[in-house]
């Protein structure tokens, strides 16, 4: 039998520590190429987890080639296995030297086989991404993974009028190179739309960027060093993880409040030890309907938040995306347009109000930082897409924007009461979630002990996946929570699926109490 081990204590799932000890196992010559593995049934007894668990592990496995199966014959290390350039990958298992050490790959030969573009890449990567998971909603599950627009009310007559005009009116200029500002036409309309709003600006305040994931690669690269600070919500946008990551940034992350009694949104009294202790540059915060919890910061939080900026002497970086889906309560100022010292730089796009495909957004910030960002642009990209930022300016001058944002705030707040509806309904005692204001979202927290991702396989052999939490956390991982995105899925689909979560809670809650759970150093572990 393999040298495997679980630690059931650790935040980091069951089959991600299966997987990637057999990944290193590989990797450092345990073993090789044709090697038979153990059945997953047979390695799931040994190591006395759910044969799902193990199945996971060898589904990652075989999709990225390490593996193979063999119908009658068994599973077997791939001929193609990957093998790595430096060292091997860092497990999560035992940790033991042999499996981590340095790896010395063989001097190269001219046997005719494909360039190893491993050998090549620049940096490592870590390989949980959410979109793993995006694949099963193709086969017909339920899926809360997403928060993204519900793309079957897409107005798709009234955006190809839109098209036509610009194609008629413009023609190939269009089609042409153009400013790395922002189509001047979307500008306007960006700014006609953001003064009724309550910020007064200027032209030269305003670039156009291709979403709000651009805006903060942008801001990386014009004030950001490998190295420096940045404070950040815990959890978090995996987005904005994923490029503070790549440009080597120190994320300190701070928790979001849900529970009752505590003021929604990012604990400020942590967000001040940080300010105290360490030398940040940036704080960013979604003060709106919150990826991935729902919490909407409150106003009198708002104002704190810039006063300790403003000590602190702290930029601010507003993601914006989320607050015109306000569905219940009052809309309340952002932090720009409360801003009166020039600290904030706000990100927003149409990717949430309108139509994520075709990428335009904008980044509101001083004249001074936002031509810094303009000259970062041109160096990445030139501009952004002409005919997308044109066809967004026609649509929002006739009116479809506001009419079609009004239409998605009355279908989520339908979508987000069936949900809340379910939940209430069907979750057993000691699962809690947000109540989120707007937005396209909710948090889910289980029992302390319980593991989302481990739910999640069980949930997915019925045909329902989500969002478990670890994707969303750049510090400490906490195992037992989950997103649930309402946005994209019918009422009918959403109370079906929370009952078969309920379900499958209740009877994984009920193994426990058989005995089918154990305890280790004081935590539940799912097997």
């Amino acid at each position: 039998m393999l040298p495997l081990h679980v630690q059931s204590e650790s935040h980091v799932p069951l089959y991600i520590q299966i997987r990637d000890q057999l990944r290193a196992m590989v990797h450092t010559g345990e073993l090789r190429p044709g090697d038979r593995i153990p059945a997953s049934r047979e390695l799931a007894t040994s190591l006395g987890v759910h044969r799902t668990t193990v199945a996971n592990a060898y589904a990652e496995l075989e999709s990225e080639g390490f593996i193979e199966g063999h119908v009658g014959r068994g599973t077997f290390i791939s001929h193609d296995a990957p093998t790595p350039h430096r060292s091997a990958p860092e497990t999560h298992g035992n940790g033991n030297s042999k499996a981590a050490r340095a790896f010395t790959p063989a001097p190269p030969s001219f046997n005719g086989g494909s360039l190893r573009w491993e050998s090549l890449f620049a940096d490592e990567r870590g390989e949980e991404a959410l979109s793993r998971i995006y694949p099963e909603s193709a086969r017909g599950a339920i899926s809360f993974v997403a928060a993204r627009p519900s793309a079957e009310h897409f107005p798709i007559e009234e955006l190809r009028s839109c098209t036509q005009a610009v194609l008629k009116g413009a023609g190939e200029e269009i089609l042409q190179l153009g400013s790395s500002d922002g189509y001047e036409p979307l500008k306007r309309e960006l700014l006609a739309m953001l003064g009724r709003e309550g910020l007064r600006l200027r032209s030269e305040q305003l670039l156009v960027t291709a979403g709000v994931q651009q805006s903060l690669d942008l801001v990386c690269k014009a004030f950001l060093r490998p190295g420096d600070a940045v404070v950040l919500e815990d959890p978090t946008y995996p987005g904005s993880l994923t490029v503070f990551a790549t440009a080597r940034v120190r994320c300190l992350g701070v928790p979001v409040h849900t529970e009752a009694g505590a003021p929604a949104g990012i604990d400020l009294d942590g967000v001040e030890a940080a300010l105290r202790q360490n030398r940040v540059k940036f704080i960013l915060v979604t003060p709106d309907c919150q990826n991935p919890t729902g919490a909407t910061m409150p106003l009198e939080s708002r104002r704190r938040l810039l006063e300790l900026a403003a000590r602190y002497q702290v930029a601010i970086v507003e993601d914006g995306i989320y607050s015109r889906l306000r569905f219940s309560g009052p809309r309340l100022p952002s932090l720009r347009a409360l801003d009166r010292a020039g600290l904030v730089i706000q990100t927003d796009s149409f990717s949430k109000i309108a139509f994520p495909g075709l990428r335009v957004g904008w980044c509101v910030a001083p004249e001074r930082v936002i031509e810094r960002l303009r000259l970062v642009k041109q160096a990445t990209d030139l501009h952004t897409d002409q005919l997308a930022q044109a066809t967004m300016a026609e649509f929002t001058r006739r009116g479809g924007l506001d009419r079609h944002v009004k239409k998605m705030c009355g279908l989520y707040a339908t979508r987000c009461q069936a949900m809340l509806k379910a939940l209430e309904k069907h979750m057993p005692e000691g699962v809690e979630w947000t109540r989120p204001e707007g937005g396209m979202c909710l948090w889910v927290a289980l029992p302390a002990g319980y593991d989302a991702s481990e739910l999640l396989i069980h949930a997915r052999e019925r045909g329902v996946i989500f969002a478990p939490g670890r994707y969303f956390y750049g510090q400490v991982p906490q195992p037992n929570v989950f997103r649930l995105g309402f946005a994209g899925t019918d009422e009918r689909q959403i109370a079906k699926g929370v009952e078969v979560l309920a379900e499958v809670l209740r009877e994984e809650m009920s193994k426990r109490e058989r005995g089918g759970w154990r305890r280790v150093e004081g935590r539940v572990a799912l097997v």
